[in-house]
């Protein structure tokens, strides 16, 4: 079942924002991005992010990481937490092994004689048992990619940033790292906010599905899943349909 957020936004000015952007501005060369552009997140949840190529879905998600800062309007809750990203590209350490890799942002945090125990735990979480010994390039995609996995959640972060993470990979390799993700999040749950082109993927993980329209950007529409599982497993045309026509409405040209 899903319960839907229709279009009319309820006033940020109701209620205390505690995690989004306010009123934020921000363009490049001929084109205005954001304009007066306010989104609320939910924490402990995972929002998925879906809209028309280019429409400012990764500048969101480097104006939330503090990477690129808007003209004039806010950044709330941001400033003060931890975050962690997961790229489409693995980016590991290629001179550390996989152990080397999750421990190094966390090491000095965790007590020599935790460490063995603390990196089985992440491993098994991704199905990559005794793995820990092998480098990068010893890895197959989808390995490095878990290890990208293991590396956020292991992170003490309060948020984890996604930018088409499982964007290239064939069906059942996404599957697979899909149910490594949710697997992962269930027991170490993180305020996660996912950019994808993927409406198959943002019916599988997300809590909130949010899309865009193209620039200047506004939210056309907001459907907040209360289980993407029963979803996945039921196949729920209500939601997918409702999603696929918001897509295709996003998708058109603001002047047709």
């Amino acid at each position: 079942m899903a319960h839907y957020i229709g279009r009319k936004q309820a006033n940020p000015m109701e209620s205390i924002m505690k995690l989004g952007v306010k009123n934020i501005r921000m363009s490049y060369p001929g084109q205005e991005i954001f304009r007066d552009f306010t989104l609320e997140f939910r924490e402990n949840t995972i929002t998925c992010i879906l809209g028309p190529s280019g429409c400012g879905k990764t500048t969101l998600l480097n104006i939330l990481s503090g990477n690129l800062v808007p003209v004039s309007g806010e950044r709330i809750g941001f400033g003060t937490r931890k975050l962690s990203y997961i790229f489409q590209e693995p980016r590991l350490l290629p001179w550390k092994t996989v152990a080397g890799n999750l421990l190094f942002p966390v090491k000095e945090h965790i007590p020599p004689e935790q460490q063995e125990t603390w990196l089985n735990h992440y491993l098994d979480l991704v199905n990559l048992q005794g793995k820990g010994h092998l480098y990068p390039f010893q890895l197959s995609g989808g390995m490095k990619q878990r290890v990208a996995m293991a590396r956020a959640f292991a992170f003490p972060s309060d948020i984890i940033l996604m930018d088409e993470a499982f964007r290239g990979l064939d069906l059942s390799l996404k599957i697979n790292l899909m149910e490594s993700f949710l697997r992962i999040w269930k027991e170490h749950p993180r305020t996660v906010i996912a950019v994808t082109h993927d409406t198959d993927e943002a019916l599988a993980l997300g809590h909130d599905l949010i899309v865009f329209s193209h620039p200047p950007v506004s939210v056309v529409d907001r459907i907040v899943q209360r289980n993407q599982e029963e979803t996945v497993i039921t196949g729920n045309q209500e939601i997918r349909n409702r999603l696929i026509s918001r897509l295709m409405e996003a998708g058109r040209s603001p002047d047709r």
